[in-house]
């Protein structure tokens, strides 16, 4: 049994792991996506979704972190310049796993992984979508929490403003004849009177 046991190992020793970790994660972020099976992919999204998190802070602390997780200056340097100015607003979840077909030879089970803001195919024109985000209670107290929540708040209202279709012209003129129309028809049915009389 393998009660408590949150690591999969893959089949492998700690250092084989800890290297294919490092380089399947560097080959995520320079081509954004790639596909492996479903248990490399979960094992993956683990390890690198801390880096995609200690990327939005762009010290030297952080970039000396990272780099002693991915072994790749060129991988760090385009994390922190290019995939953290797109996943900033993101509190979490910057990667996606799809499932795919079973592979041929072995029949395992295949994925999809690959970074959420830059797939083209969820997005409206090319920007992302604007999610609302829901409150959630700060832990801190002297107020901490309840000026940052309003600030927070207007943010969402601003970016989720969708602008309504502006009324035309037309319906106002159609209207026109019908409010002509009513008194014409009092004014024949007076005439009709008078020639009856």
């Amino acid at each position: 049994m393998r009660h408590g046991k949150k690591v999969n190992h893959l089949g492998r020793t700690d250092s084989h792991r800890k290297a294919m970790m490092a380089n399947m994660a560097s080959s995520l972020i320079l081509h954004k996506r790639i596909t492996t099976t479903l248990a490399k992919a979960k094992a993956l999204r683990g390890y690198v979704e801390p880096l995609l998190t200690k990327s939005k802070n762009d010290t030297t602390h952080s970039r000396r972190t990272v780099f002693s997780y991915l072994q790749d200056k060129e991988t760090v340097n385009i994390l922190f310049r290019e995939v953290a100015e797109k996943i900033a607003n993101r509190p979490g979840g910057y990667t996606r796993i799809i499932k795919l077909e079973n592979r041929l030879g072995d029949n395992a089970e295949m994925a999809l992984i690959e970074l959420v803001d830059y797939n083209t195919v969820y997005t409206k024109d090319g920007a992302a979508v604007a999610k609302k985000s829901t409150r959630r209670r700060g832990g801190s107290g002297k107020g901490g929490a309840k000026s940052a929540a309003p600030k927070a708040e207007a943010a969402v209202e601003e970016a989720v403003v969708v602008e309504e279709p502006k009324a035309e012209a037309a319906p106002a003129v159609e209207a026109a004849p019908a409010a002509d129309e009513t008194p014409e028809a009092p004014a024949a049915n007076e005439e009709n009177a008078e020639k009856g009389e």
